[in-house]
């Protein structure tokens, strides 16, 4: 944990978040500020800042989310696939490692690393988050 990260607090519980996914080693949950609904972000447990800080023996916990998070995202959202990407240092919001995995559609709109943000309406993400909870169950 890295004091005033924000990404630490939402793991520690301290921040709110619509979460996703729990493991021992990462925690999913949706972005404040999602892309399109059920955008999902993964992060390490442990504060690491870049991929290249990540321990080996957590590369396969985080990636392996990555890939069951994206399997929920079409399953249970019915995004016809995902779009799943990582910032370092550039353009990275939060200095906590983080994956992105955000539904696509064909015609959505999303072009080239233009990346349009949406609101969810209150109540709308606990319920993308409960979608998706459900779907990695």
């Amino acid at each position: 944990m890295s004091d005033g990260c924000l990404f630490c607090d939402i793991i520690a519980g301290t921040v709110p978040a619509s979460i996703v996914l729990e493991t021992e080693n990462v925690v999913g949950f949706l972005d404040v500020r999602p892309v399109f609904k059920g955008h999902t972000l993964l992060v390490p447990r442990r504060h690491v800042v870049t991929l290249s800080d990540l321990p080996e023996p957590l590369i396969v916990p985080l990636f392996s989310s990555a890939q069951r998070v994206a399997d929920a995202v079409t399953s249970g959202l019915g995004a016809q696939g995902t779009f799943v990407a990582m910032n370092n240092v550039v353009s990275q919001s939060v200095a906590h490692l983080h994956v992105h995995v955000v539904p696509r559609t064909k015609g959505d709109g999303l072009r080239g690393f233009f990346w349009p943000r949406t609101k969810y309406a209150d109540g709308e993400a606990e319920q993308y988050a409960a979608t998706l909870r459900e779907a990695l169950a």
